[in-house]
């Protein structure tokens, strides 16, 4: 009776061992939709960037809304890290973003999170987030403020939904972090058309003060 019980236990101990190794990431290409997050720099600057030194945030960058990423997900949840047999880019390939996404360090770490979970190939990543960002109109209001300023955040998605008449407010979200506007999150089909968010995406920041920080 002890054995049977002794190989109970180590079937199941094998068998958690086979499990954990298997955990290696979500498989590539399988996901619902896209999450497309664009980030108002200077205020990423003032939470996080000046912090780090970051070029992305010297005087005179002139970054506005940059492209944080485009992100498959599920309709609650999402894959990161996943396997792919697809090569890494170069650092020319990620420095080629960097135009749109501030640094060359993002345009890799949105790859090796997310890009890798598309199945597609890194310039084809790429390309599409270039292509999603440059699909969306974002509202010059903000590139002509003077001065820092406090408004609710749901002044921020109001802008986005005037410039972009196909977009309805539960296919858009807008997050706060630290009582700063943070990011306007965009949900898309795959084949980059807007559509409804899931529940975990659509969440508002619903401050009526966040701060708003001006171009540098």
């Amino acid at each position: 009776m002890q054995n049977c019980k002794f190989l109970k236990i180590l079937t199941l101990i094998f068998a958690g061992f086979a499990t954990f190794a298997q955990a290696d990431g979500e498989r590539a290409g399988d996901f619902d939709y896209y999450v497309l997050s664009l980030s108002w720099s200077p205020n990423w600057c003032v939470l996080e960037g000046d912090a780090r030194n970051s070029p992305q945030c010297e005087d005179g960058s002139g970054h506005g809304w940059i492209l944080h990423g485009l992100w498959p997900q599920y309709e609650r949840g999402w894959p990161s890290y996943c396997p792919t047999n697809h090569r890494n880019p170069t650092r020319g390939d990620t420095a080629e973003m960097a135009d749109i996404m501030g640094s060359s360090g993002l345009a890799w770490h949105q790859w090796n999170k997310h890009g890798r979970c598309t199945g597609l190939s890194s310039d084809d990543y790429y390309a599409l987030s270039r292509d999603a960002y440059g699909q969306v109109t974002r509202p010059s209001v903000f590139r002509r403020l003077d001065d820092a300023v406090r408004l609710p955040a749901r002044v921020v998605e109001e802008a986005f939904l005037k410039e972009n008449p196909a977009l309805e407010p539960d296919m858009i979200s807008v997050t706060c972090r630290d009582n700063h506007i943070q990011e306007v999150r965009i949900c898309l089909t795959p084949e980059m058309e807007p559509r409804t968010c899931g529940e975990d995406v659509i969440r508002d920041c619903r401050a009526e003060r966040a701060l708003f920080e001006v171009l540098r």
